[in-house]
């Protein structure tokens, strides 16, 4: 009988919101109707499926399909999940010197770092690691991810690696690893002095300190008497956004907007600005980049584009510009919600959309390099900072790969007397 009022009460409010606001009526109505087939499904599975199936399981599994219909950053986690993303790690661990990214559902190198573990294991930019200790990373927490990887140094991880074939038609390589982990100590900043007076900084990553490392490389650099510069952002999976902004504020001034973002809330719009004055307005400037250049990197690759300040090659970055929050649930389990995105000064949405085609940063001049060469480029990485050596050994200059992209950059800064002054006008 109680149930026949609640739903007599419950149809006599429908009924008078439906005809004081048909419209809002209608939007109810809607969703309830799509939640009742979720609602059946559960009934369905809980009567008459050949097991016994927990029914918390299986909201939890339409939470996370659910989910994994939005983008490859907003993520369903379980209770326990969730207390293990947000716990602090204690003790000394270590891990395999890689920077990786969920990508098409699977866990991604981004850049494996000079001297680690997984460099000396010859993984590469676009690896998949498809299982970590037997566990498939199909659609796994990328912080799970990670913690899985790191570990005591000296323990091994057992990883199974996917290589993409030179043939795209052909069937990704499989590679079964058993890496021992080690503590990773990297210089997020590196820098050099080219020919022709030209200066050469490579930022590893955003992290920090990388813009006091930065500031310092470059004023070094300009006591040598530098009178262009080269940043190298590819392979950098980016990091802190306000990294990637002061790194901006040293050659764009005038206010001029650096990166903004933006959501479906007012709250979620906010722009990031230079200051009046900066530090380098008028210094001649080229950015490298490639597709495994993501996040901070492709913020400040954006911010020179689109005020005119830097000339930008390699090829279309990554895509990975998004702004995600965490948001605790009534039972202890969270959902990583994407809520807004980063835009460059022009309005582009650096965040990539496969269907549409759009986002990333699309290089002013584009070259592609072919896999084959990347990875030698990436084994010789260090000749340029130190030549004549790898890994201790001394390294004949004549078997060298040439970098087509850094020498196109060395050629257009060798030739901007005649090509046409590549400062911004004041």
């Amino acid at each position: 009988m109680k149930n026949i009022k609640k739903i007599a009460v419950i149809s006599l409010i429908s009924a008078v919101i439906g005809i004081s606001f048909p419209y809002i009526n209608f939007a109810v109505d809607q969703t309830y109707q799509q939640l009742k087939v979720i609602v059946d499904v559960m009934e369905l599975i809980r009567e008459n499926y050949v097991d016994e199936i927990d029914a918390q399981k299986l909201v939890y599994g339409a939470a996370g399909g659910m989910v994994r219909e939005l983008d490859s950053f907003s993520q369903f986690m379980e209770p326990d999940l969730y207390k293990r993303v947000k716990s602090d790690t204690e003790g000394e661990f270590g891990g395999l010197g890689i920077r990786v990214a969920m990508s098409d559902g699977w866990l991604t190198v981004l850049t494996p770092l000079p001297d680690t573990p997984a460099y000396r294991a010859r993984m590469y930019p676009g690896d998949r690691i498809i299982k970590i200790e037997g566990e498939s990373t199909r659609d796994m927490i990328i912080d799970e991810a990670v913690k899985k990887l790191r570990g005591v140094p000296g323990t091994q991880v057992k990883i199974t690696t996917a290589r993409e074939a030179e043939d795209k038609n052909a069937e990704w390589v499989t590679t079964d690893l058993t890496i021992i982990r080690e503590l990773i100590r990297t210089e997020n900043v590196k820098s050099t002095m080219l020919d022709n007076k030209i200066g050469y900084i490579k930022i590893v990553e955003f992290t920090g300190h990388v813009v006091e490392n930065f500031t310092k490389a470059l004023k070094g650099l300009k006591t040598q008497g530098i009178d262009s510069l080269i940043i190298d952002l590819r392979y950098d999976p980016g990091g802190l956004l306000a990294a990637s902004v002061d790194v901006s504020k040293l050659f764009i001034d005038s206010n001029k907007m650096i990166v903004y973002t933006k959501g479906r809330k007012p709250e979620n719009y906010q722009e990031f600005r230079a200051n009046a004055q900066a530090p380098y307005p008028e210094l001649p400037l080229i950015l490298l980049v490639n597709r495994f250049s993501a996040s901070a990197s492709e913020i400040v690759s954006g911010a020179m584009q689109d005020n005119k300040r830097a000339v930008v090659i390699g090829e279309r970055t990554f895509g990975k510009a998004s702004v995600q929050s965490m948001i605790p649930l009534s039972d202890k389990s969270a959902l990583r919600l994407t809520i807004a995105r980063y835009y460059t000064p022009g309005g582009r949405s650096i965040h990539r959309d496969e269907k549409k085609d759009t986002g990333g940063i699309t290089p002013d001049i584009e070259i592609k390099v072919p896999i084959e060469t990347e990875k030698k480029l990436i084994q010789q990485a260090e000749e340029l900072f130190y030549p004549g050596k790898e890994n201790g050994k001394a390294k004949k200059k004549e078997n060298l790969v040439k970098d087509e992209v850094l020498d196109r950059a060395v050629e257009l800064l060798k030739a901007r007397e005649v090509l046409g002054n590549l400062r911004t006008a004041k």
